[in-house]
């Protein structure tokens, strides 16, 4: 009898042992997310993140933790911005020093924030192709984006929304400023790409789904490019309370009217770039697209004037004069067709025989 019950009792362990090894494996909610796994790890009930909460909750949560961090750069730089202005050292106007110093704090606690949310990693954050393949990406993207705002370009010049300036000095000044734009526009590629396509778009879409990463990711992209001190009004000392009123303004200059049309293009920019990366598996599309962009806007700014007298002057906001209604109609459309064609079968953004993709590790 006491042989028998031994025997059941190993029997039930082994059973149990057997059990556990065969039971799927649940993701914990600060486990990092890796993207190429996304269609095998994350089958959840729809409406619920992976752990089985609100999409919701954690969509907000997670945009709110990136919104805070942007707003503590912001607040650092205004404190320290007076004290700095006070020593004499510096000479340029005292929101350019506030916004140098956000634009460093955000850079330099990046990494940082990245390890808290346990984002660190080169794959979550698209850069899981690596070598030849991604600069291949890279360049693509620098190509595609330059083409994509070169017609935004060509058709605002016919519209006389912009025209030619005929004292441009092509050689040495134009080609010095080709060369700023392209290495600048890789570099903003390379940091904004990073931050809202790879650690942000990821966190949200982990928890939350493509729909709420796209939308969110897009809005606080386009929200932060009027997130800007601006030069105090005429009379105005600039003091503990000017830094105070250029830090204020930062925020409440995002809900400016006139804002509107760019603030709409940056987030169809968004959008685009979103559902490239969410197509692609990477950044490598996303990083050379954004460069092309900017190397674009700052030729374009450096060949050419606005035209305050053209009947067509609507279809350009105030941000930098290229990118406005027309742009946001442009890149919008550009998108919902890039998002339909990729999502018939075998019309992805990167091919088979183009390298991995996501889910066999591209």
């Amino acid at each position: 009898m006491v042989e028998s019950s031994r025997r059941a009792l190993v029997l039930l362990h082994l059973y149990s042992l057997h059990s556990i090894a065969l039971r799927p494996r649940i993701r914990v909610a600060d486990e990092p997310l890796i993207l190429s796994a996304w269609p095998r790890d994350h089958r959840c009930k729809p409406g619920l993140s992976p752990i089985g909460r609100p999409q919701a909750d954690d969509t907000m949560r997670m945009t709110a933790l990136f919104f805070a961090y942007l707003f503590a750069c912001f607040l650092l730089a205004a404190l320290l911005t007076y004290p700095l202005m006070m020593t004499g050292w510096i000479t340029i106007d005292a929101h350019r020093v506030m916004g140098r110093l956000a634009q460093l704090f955000i850079l330099a606690g990046l990494w940082p924030l990245l390890a808290f949310l346990r984002l660190n990693d080169r794959a979550v954050l698209g850069y899981r192709p690596t070598g030849a393949f991604m600069l291949r990406r890279i360049g693509l993207g620098w190509l595609v984006g330059l083409a994509i705002l070169g017609a935004l370009v060509a058709v605002l010049m016919i519209l006389d929304v912009r025209v030619l300036d005929p004292g441009v000095v092509i050689w040495p000044d134009l080609v010095e400023k080709g060369i700023q734009a392209l290495i600048g526009g890789l570099l903003i590629g390379v940091l904004e790409e990073t931050f809202f396509r790879g650690a942000l778009y990821t966190a949200i879409r982990g928890r939350s789904g493509v729909r709420s990463a796209v939308l969110w990711s897009s809005a606080l992209y386009a929200a932060l490019h009027f997130m800007k001190p601006g030069a105090l009004p005429d009379g105005m000392v600039f003091d503990w309370s000017g830094a105070l009123w250029m830090f204020v303004h930062a925020f409440i200059d995002l809900f400016q009217w006139k804002n509107l049309d760019s603030l709409i293009a940056l987030f169809a920019v968004g959008v685009f770039l979103s559902l490239v990366r969410e197509r692609s598996g990477h950044i490598g599309w996303c990083i050379g697209m954004h460069a092309g962009w900017v190397f674009a806007i700052q030729m374009t700014r450096r060949i050419s004037d606005g035209n305050p007298s053209s009947d067509f002057g609507f279809l350009v906001g105030d941000y930098d004069g290229t990118i406005g209604w027309l742009a946001a109609v442009w890149i919008g459309s550009l998108a919902v067709l890039f998002w339909w064609l990729s999502s018939r079968p075998g019309d992805r953004a990167d091919s088979a025989s183009d390298g991995p993709r996501q889910g066999d590790g591209g």
